[in-house]
């Protein structure tokens, strides 16, 4: 049975402790970490999707009686999920099997001693296939903790009714912007400029598509280079230059969905979930919702934009890591991913799903009630062309202290003065990669 925790309520049980933990956790199935008259149990601990359950649903049927995959849904907020499983493992909580990581988040937990090493034919069988930038996330100093479940990365997005041709460069965005904007038209640039991961996200994409780097390679050290700075110029650019949305420093995801959807933007940088969104609520427009990778912030420099995702980790605790890690490759499998992409819209990590063009039941033609990846991910090219040349965040165990530093300098990107920001970003981003005044 797995080791009691709680935060000086001892006795409770696994499942109890994690609604107590994470206020408005949604626990689903049963919580127990051990073998019990039904069969053997394998919790995995994500983040909520609303179709996982069918890929859970269909690993336990491989499984034959096996074991029994449950799906333990965690709360909705990031920093929630990391929270709960963070106090959970430093507890030492063997009810814990698979979990579900933020693709930010591989480098603490390996670093901690909660994620086993994947190794051998375990090893082979979650690189098989993933592309590159993906796979380096679930990695950590040169081993790999983690097997990719899927990935995402933000594309530009347009309607060929106000631009028919989407810019290839910022210059040629923000010029554009300018002209519809004389004209009366929808002109925004809209991006997440409020203070959160997502202005983070944002600026290591400005700094990446700059050749720039905020952290050295390794994690251990603050670089803050010229392409951080020119990075630093063109965010505080835009955002002063009349073209984004007032609400900027305001803006999350699914404001600037929004704001675009209401016609007041030109130019949306967001990811693919906002096609589903669209066709959605806006179905009789969807076919002038177009899509292109990033502009270049330099020209004659592709844009290297910044991957998202989920990776799944086999818990250091587990009392069952063989069943574990079967079970996770199953969960992550290409027929899996083919599953979540074409059900909840989010990106597969490994290539050859882009190009499997079988609907869900093989058995039966591709149609609107039998999807595959060709009708349901049109914009599948441009998402494979952004990943092949995409950016990962900082890799260090240390990425929330960083990430919380940056969020906060950086906020509102109206007010950024780019050697002054630079320099503050340097002191205190070294400071956060010693936990030194940082609580995230």
């Amino acid at each position: 049975m797995g080791k009691r925790i709680g935060a000086g309520k001892r006795g409770r049980s696994p499942g109890r402790t994690a609604i107590l933990l994470g206020a408005g956790a949604l626990v689903t199935g049963v919580l127990a970490g051990c073998g019990t008259s039904s069969g053997l149990k394998i919790n995995i601990y994500m983040s909520p999707e609303d179709n996982f359950q069918k890929v859970v649903d269909g690993c336990n049927v491989k499984a034959a009686g096996k074991y029994e995959i449950v799906y333990n849904k965690l709360p909705r907020g990031a920093d929630d999920q990391r929270l709960q499983m963070a106090r959970r493992l430093a507890a030492g909580d063997t009810a814990m099997d698979i979990l579900g990581l933020d693709v930010t988040w591989v480098s603490e937990f390996a670093e901690a001693g909660w994620a086993e090493e994947w190794t051998g034919q375990n090893k082979a069988a979650a690189s098989q296939g993933v592309l590159q930038g993906p796979l380096d996330t679930a990695t950590h100093n040169g081993k790999l903790y983690a097997a990719t479940k899927n990935t995402n990365v933000q594309l530009l997005w347009y309607d060929d009714r106000v631009t028919p041709k989407p810019p290839a460069t910022w210059d040629e965005m923000m010029q554009k912007s300018q002209e519809l904007k004389g004209q009366g038209k929808p002109y925004e640039i809209v991006f997440t400029g409020a203070q959160y991961e997502g202005l983070v996200v944002f600026y290591n994409t400005l700094v990446a598509s700059m050749g720039g780097h905020i952290l050295s390679d390794d994690g251990k050290s603050v670089v803050m280079d010229d392409g951080a700075v020119k990075a630093l110029e063109l965010l505080k650019k835009v955002s002063t230059s009349g073209l984004t949305d007032p609400s900027l420093s305001n803006m999350k995801e699914d404001d600037i969905r929004q704001a675009f959807q209401r016609g007041q933007a030109a130019f949306q940088l967001n990811w693919p979930y906002v096609y589903a969104a669209y066709a959605k609520d806006k179905k009789a427009d969807l076919a002038h919702f177009k899509w292109a990778v990033y502009p270049a912030a330099q020209a004659g420099m592709p844009a290297r934009t910044t991957i998202g995702g989920f990776d799944l980790a086999v818990s250091t605790y587990s009392q069952h890591k063989p069943e574990a890690f079967e079970a996770a490759l199953c969960l992550r499998s290409p027929e899996s991913q083919k599953i979540s992409a074409i059900n909840d819209g989010v990106p597969p990590s490994i290539e050859s799903v882009y190009h499997n063009d079988v609907p869900l039941d093989p058995g039966k033609p591709a149609s609107a009630d039998n999807p595959n990846m060709a009708s349901q991910y049109p914009m599948r090219e441009a998402i494979l062309a952004a990943l092949k040349s995409a950016a990962v965040r900082p890799l260090t165990p240390a990425y929330q202290n960083a990430s919380t530093v940056m969020s906060k300098i950086l906020s509102p990107p109206s007010e950024i003065d780019p050697q002054a920001t630079a320099a503050k970003l340097r002191e205190q981003l070294g400071d956060a990669l010693q936990s030194k005044g940082v609580i995230p």
